[in-house]
């Protein structure tokens, strides 16, 4: 399990880099159709391809137990260069190695335990995307489209450092707005300039008393570009929004709301525009979805592990499956933390346990 983890953890994959995230996917699916399994590319235009392997049940059941994952990454080409995978005092680091590398590495090898040994009457799948920190804008369609036709979704996000999995995820919205002005000379013409930026700074202000923190609104401007030179009355000027909340009717207000600040002008002569580039759906764990949590949390226990169930304000894909009526849990994958950052690590200790956890899990569900 290491030695593929080492491996496709010293691959790039940020989500805009297809070759990287192919390169990927193409060593996940090499090892799993080494295993027995048939594995299905589905292409993506201008994103990583979509993977989906499947092994036959041997019962009458035609719906799988779909075990889901990403393998692109937050960070730049070159990062692995910089810090390849290595492991110091029982942990192990490197771009994506708990986000979620090590989740996908989990999965193939439950995979290739089942297509070995069987005991899975019903069917297995096993989908593999490509663009899931950037909202799945390619692979949306594919998973809520797997998730439909199966029993059970388990998507192999990081553990909790808690050792806990996720039950209950935030809905997010990542989305663009672009503010145009008009350009003149700062020193000799300055009159005739409509500056962007003064626009832009008079809506980031506004924009950040949405946040609600005692109902878990947030909004968060984390990128702020434009202007052409110091010297020159900006003509453009774009920041990038993050908004997170808890219930479907918490958004609709929101984006009442960040629409009305986008339309409206400060700055006379400014126009803005809203432009929605990813969005993810809230994770709510209905009763099917709390029956497959308690099997995955007994198996757990059998094996020495007690493990419960976490909110967390992070987005996931396990939010599509779970929108589509799919019995869903996240964050089955190994243990780890600090995710997006250089100190993201891996808790190698638990690899093995999680992977029999699920591969129980899957056995007593079916």
């Amino acid at each position: 399990m290491l030695s593929l983890l080492e491996e496709v953890v010293n691959m790039d994959s940020g989500s805009y880099d297809k070759a990287g995230v192919d390169a990927v996917g193409d060593r996940f699916a090499s090892f799993l159709a080494e295993h027995g399994m048939s594995v299905a590319r589905h292409p993506r235009e201008g994103f990583g391809d979509a993977f989906l392997a499947t092994l036959a049940g041997s019962g009458g059941s035609n719906r799988p137990v779909l075990l889901l994952g990403h393998r692109d990454t937050v960070f730049p080409k070159g990062e692995a260069a910089r810090r390849p995978f290595h492991i110091e005092a029982g942990r192990a680091y490197g771009p994506g190695v708990a986000d979620m590398k090590a989740g996908l590495v989990m999965n193939a090898f439950v995979m290739a335990a089942y297509s070995r040994f069987g005991g899975h009457p019903a069917p297995l799948a096993m989908l593999i995307t490509s663009d899931e920190e950037i909202g799945s804008p390619s692979c949306r369609g594919i998973i809520e489209e797997t998730a439909r036709g199966a029993r059970a979704v388990f998507n192999a996000e990081p553990g909790r450092p808690t050792g806990n999995i996720v039950t209950g995820r935030k809905g997010g919205v990542f989305m663009e707005c672009h503010v145009t002005g008009r350009a003149a000379h700062s020193g000799g013409n300055f009159e005739a300039g409509i500056s962007a930026i003064t626009e832009i700074a008079h809506k980031i202000v506004a924009l950040s008393a949405i946040t609600d923190i005692p109902n878990g609104v947030t909004l968060n401007v984390g990128l702020v570009s434009g202007g052409q030179s110091v010297n020159t009355v900006a003509p453009s000027a774009t920041i990038g929004i993050d908004l997170r909340y808890v219930e479907p009717p918490q958004r609709a207000q929101a984006m009442v709301r960040i629409e009305g600040i986008v339309t409206g002008a400060t700055v006379p002569g400014t126009e803005a525009r809203l432009e929605i580039k990813g969005e993810f759906l809230p994770l709510r764990q209905d009763e099917a979805s709390r029956a497959v949590f308690d099997v995955y949390r007994e198996a757990m226990g059998e094996l020495g592990s007690r493990v419960e169930g976490e909110f967390t304000g992070g987005c996931a894909d396990s939010g599509f499956t779970s929108a589509v009526g799919c019995p869903t849990v996240c964050a089955t994958g190994p243990v780890g933390g600090r995710a997006h950052s250089p100190e993201e690590y891996l808790e190698v200790a638990s690899m093995v346990p999680r992977a029999q956890g699920l591969a129980l899990a899957i056995s007593r569900l079916i």
